[in-house]
């Protein structure tokens, strides 16, 4: 149940490219870190490569793309080498779908806990607890 962001800013175009970057963001953390693409949600965001300063210089002038994608997951549910190997694939293919990129891009897997975290009104850690127990997870009293 991670959720992706992703911030980015090319001088391509392509009329598929934010899907592009949603099947790239989801399916590199279900291939490489066993998240439910069912129970993925991404959200991308475009910026002006004029607005976008690397090393005190545009992205514009430098005619280079960059990004920032953050994943939120479980804090435990993941090893360092999975991670790492997150971060490099999606470092390889951001750099396939936007162009070159600068190397001031960035990954952030964002560990956080799991009575800290949740959808649906239910944490993380509430549902571990039901799956354990066998039971159906249900929103706590008011």
């Amino acid at each position: 149940m991670p959720l992706i962001t992703v911030r980015y800013t090319t001088q391509k175009t392509s009329p598929t490219l934010k899907a592009d970057l949603v099947e790239a963001a989801s399916g590199l953390a279900a291939e490489i870190l066993h998240k439910d693409p069912k129970v993925t949600a991404v959200i991308v965001e475009a910026a002006d490569p004029a607005d976008w300063f690397a090393g005190g210089v545009s992205l514009q002038d430098q005619k280079l793309a960059s990004f920032w994608l953050d994943i939120r997951i479980v804090d435990g549910t993941n090893t360092k080498d999975e991670k790492a190997a997150y971060v490099a694939a999606v470092f390889k293919r951001m750099g396939e779908l936007l162009g070159p990129l600068h190397h001031e891009s960035y990954v952030h897997v964002n560990d956080v806990r799991a009575d800290a975290y949740g959808f649906g009104g239910l944490t993380q850690e509430r549902r571990y607890i039901a799956r354990k127990l066998g039971v159906s997870p249900q929103l706590p009293a008011a």
